[in-house]
């Protein structure tokens, strides 16, 4: 008698996390902030839209990173995680029929779901001005077109909605119930303006709601800062953070290089270990070490004995 053994998907595993509590997913745009947030113990990580067009292009998140740039970059960050990994897929990049195309390249590159938003395409990142959106019954279509385009019935269809900022709270809310009738699995409310609207969304939709939190106090996010323990109090299902990490490494550059401008200027060795990672911090994180191994065990013995000198791989250089 053969026994079947069925693998969890990282989409089965997405849905099952949503089920134990919130899910805090922190939002990745290179292979650093990827491995980091697996590597801090953070179960699941989205895909930052807007991290990634202002990363990657080097442009605004106004819709210009394309469809397969996109899909593209999340390839390679789901390949480096083991951790579920939602994308950010703007507006579908289209209509109905685009967005059943996309679905299906997004669930072939490795992410467990898709956030898709009703603005009017080209799209505006949620908290700039001048949005627009469509009309919530050409929404509800595209949420139908996605679901019917994905192979893995767990695979997550977050249906975003931008109408807190043009039609209130009520049309917020009045649309996510559509979007979810449609299919939809996640409604996700951008630039919802106080935690009052909130508790009102999440009592009002009946069904798991997700909720982008800003960077801080002083960058004024449009959703005021709650912590994740109140938002799991009011029934929010998962907290993205999708400017934290993208944010908090422009500042870091930007410390690293004044410091240098200052060693230019006055001849001044800065040495400061609590603004740069070691080398072997960068090492351990980006697993050189899996690469020693691989290297051991498949290379010829006297293959590492010429090229580093040594019966063992060396690829870590050791800091004095």
């Amino acid at each position: 008698m053969s026994t079947t053994i069925k693998t969890v998907t990282k989409a089965r595993r997405m849905r099952e996390l949503l089920t134990q509590g919130i899910v805090v997913s922190p939002g990745i745009f290179d292979g650093y902030s990827a491995r980091l947030v697996e590597k801090m113990g953070f179960k699941a990580a989205s895909t930052s839209g807007a991290g990634l067009a202002n990363s990657r292009l080097s442009q605004p998140d106004i819709g210009i990173l394309s469809l397969m740039e996109n899909v593209d970059a999340c390839r390679l960050l789901t390949h480096t995680t083991s951790i579920p990994v939602m994308a950010d897929a703007d507006t579908g990049y289209g209509n109905a029929v685009t967005v059943y195309h996309a679905v299906q390249y997004f669930e072939a590159a490795g992410v467990v779901g898709i956030n898709i938003e009703d603005q009017v395409n080209p799209k505006r990142c949620g908290h700039m001005q001048g949005k627009e959106i469509i009309d919530r019954r050409e929404m509800a279509k595209k949420i139908e077109a996605a679901v019917k385009a994905k192979k893995d019935p767990d695979f997550i269809i977050n249906a975003r909605t931008d109408a807190v900022a043009i039609e209130g709270i009520d049309g917020a809310i009045k649309r996510a119930k559509l979007y979810i009738e449609a299919g939809a699995d996640m409604v996700y409310p951008d630039a919802i303006k106080s935690e009052d609207q909130i508790k009102r969304f999440v009592d009002a939709v009946q069904a798991p709601v997700s909720i982008n939190m800003g960077f801080g106090i002083r960058s004024r996010p449009t959703t005021p800062l709650l912590s994740v323990k109140r938002l799991a109090e009011i029934g929010v299902a998962r907290v993205s953070m999708a400017r934290m990490l993208p944010a908090a490494a422009i500042l870091g550059m930007k410390k690293a290089l004044e410091l240098m401008h200052d060693s230019v200027q006055t001849g001044k060795i800065h040495d400061r270990p609590d603004l740069l990672a070691g080398i072997e911090e960068i090492t351990d994180l980006m697993g050189y070490e899996f690469i020693n191994g691989l290297e051991a065990q498949y290379m010829l013995p006297e293959e590492i004995q010429q090229r580093y000198k040594a019966d063992t791989p060396q690829y870590v250089v050791k800091e004095k």
